[in-house]
């Protein structure tokens, strides 16, 4: 069994981008195990100053793979890529 792959999603209330994020993240789980955790950036003043014009923030192994408008190849293929890194060690 793959272990499970956290994914954090940085979102904010009323926000269909990030509904639109959410659900490619839940397709790609059908294929990988992520663990997706939604983040109110709204909720962490940090946060909000860092992310307030980007989100939604897509961030896997503390690194930010997309925002915005969410690509989902772009995704699938850091994970695609991160299977293999972890496959070689």
């Amino acid at each position: 069994m793959k272990h499970p792959i956290y994914v954090n999603l940085y979102t904010r209330t009323v926000c269909p981008l990030c509904e639109k994020a959410k659900d490619q993240l839940l397709k790609l789980a059908q294929q990988f195990p992520l663990v997706i955790n939604e983040i109110d950036i709204y909720q962490n003043d940090r946060l909000l100053e860092k992310y307030h014009l980007m989100i939604p923030v897509v961030e896997i192994d503390g690194k930010e793979i997309d925002y915005g408008m969410i690509d989902v190849e772009t995704i699938r293929r850091y994970l695609l890529e991160r299977d293999d890194e972890f496959v070689e060690h």
